[in-house]
């Protein structure tokens, strides 16, 4: 428990997420939000970016989780993704 509140982490890498889990977050934020962009092994793929469609994303991120930007956090109804640690708290102390 962390600022009163209760966090559950997940390795990705490990416990990698299932087509439903990661539309349910899609649902919360935009794909090309949660889609690591910059990553060593999106670049390794060579697709250029503006390319790649909303199913094509699902399919890479299923098959290579590193392709999921980190970390998520999810409070409540919204996504934090990738955020910096000021950040974070930021948004916490605007938590209700």
């Amino acid at each position: 428990m962390q600022k009163g509140l209760e966090l559950e982490e997940r390795d990705y890498f490990k416990d990698p997420l299932n087509e439903t889990e990661l539309m349910d977050l899609a649902s919360m934020a935009s794909l090309s939000d949660l889609f690591a962009w910059r990553s060593p092994s999106f670049k390794k793929l060579g697709l250029p970016s503006q390319d790649i469609s909303e199913q094509q994303m699902v399919k890479l991120i299923l098959d290579e989780p590193r392709l999921l930007r980190r970390p998520i956090t999810r409070l409540a109804d919204r996504l934090i993704i990738g955020s910096s640690p000021k950040q974070m708290e930021q948004e916490l102390a605007n938590l209700p």
